[in-house]
């Protein structure tokens, strides 16, 4: 989608103006990665419309293969404006425009296969099974089981407002059954399924190869096979909360493109939301391959006190240790 974000803090009733960027947990995930020095391909639908020009110019800049987007000359580009309070409070407005969009008449029928299982990792989100009733059928088809089927990455990023009928528990829950990797927030474990703790969403979720629990300043949980492995979150001043989930799967699924062991590609994946978190918009600019690694080599203590702020990925950051 098309994002505008406001000028201002404030209801949306009272934003005088809003900056155009791109948004969409898929996209963001994919740019994130392709800064990060991967080879990526965005597939996808966008109207033919100036919005989606944009979208696919602005996407392809971060050096993402955007071959696979189709262009449909009968539906808008989706877009979409929010508020600049964190996504969890009740002050937080969004303002979806997505109904009838290029993107929702995804289907089985109109993506094409070999684009989506030609990588090792294929990346989906639970917010494109909301879109439509043809994008949870292409949704329940990738997460299938079948021969020579990539990775299959799948972040549930429950958004209660896209499913007006209250069913997106329910379906959120079997995509995920059906996936090789899978993201899920602790908060939104706990509105969804009514699971509260990691263990639980584990015991809920056994299918999964790979489940990581994202647990807010506490940290993140990934579970893969018998083994548990627990990283707690770095201290960061928050610029914008927005599009860090988006981000921390980015640096999993790259340390997991790597075969990095599991608390590197935990630690990794809040290297790159903390990224994102010190930036306004939903996209940051990732730390050097050789700088994130080195942080991520840190001894327990040096983790535990380190502190990053807005610039800190920049090729000499101000580092803060605190006591």
């Amino acid at each position: 989608m098309v994002t505008f974000l406001p000028s201002r803090p404030g209801r949306l009733a009272d934003v005088p103006s809003f900056a155009r960027t791109i948004g969409g947990a898929e996209s963001n995930v994919a740019c994130a990665l392709a800064s990060a020095g991967h080879r990526v391909r965005w597939i996808s639908r966008v109207g033919t419309d100036g919005f989606g020009d944009h979208l696919v110019d602005a996407v392809g800049a971060y050096g993402v293969d955007v071959s696979g987007v189709r262009r449909d000359s009968g539906r808008p580009t989706g877009i979409y404006f929010r508020t600049a309070t964190d996504r969890d409070t009740a002050a937080h407005e969004v303002a979806y425009y997505r109904a009838g969009s290029a993107a929702s008449a995804m289907s089985p029928r109109t993506m094409a296969y070999d684009d989506l299982f030609a990588g090792r990792v294929l990346h989906l989100s639970g917010i494109t099974a909301a879109l439509s009733a043809d994008c949870l059928a292409l949704m329940r088809d990738l997460t299938a089981p079948r021969p020579g089927r990539p990775l299959v990455s799948f972040d549930v990023n429950h958004r209660p407002g896209l499913w007006r009928d209250g069913s997106g528990p329910d379906v959120l829950l079997e995509l995920a059954r059906g996936a090789d990797l899978v993201f899920v927030g602790e908060d939104e474990a706990a509105s969804a399924w009514d699971l509260h703790g990691a263990d639980a969403i584990r015991a809920a979720l056994p299918e999964p190869r790979t489940l990581v629990v994202k647990r807010g300043s506490a940290g993140a949980t990934v579970y893969t096979g018998d083994t548990v492995t627990s990283v707690p979150a770095l201290r960061v001043d928050v610029v914008a909360p927005v599009g860090a989930g988006d981000a921390f799967a980015a640096g999993f699924l790259s340390a997991t493109l790597r075969g990095l062991p599991a608390a590197a590609r935990l630690r990794h994946g809040h290297l790159m939301a903390a990224a994102t978190l010190t930036v306004a918009g939903d996209l940051g600019t990732p730390p050097s391959r050789s700088r994130a690694d080195h942080l991520a080599a840190l001894d327990a203590d040096a983790w535990g006190t380190l502190r990053l702020g807005p610039g800190w990925t920049a090729e000499a950051p101000a580092e803060v240790r605190t006591p």
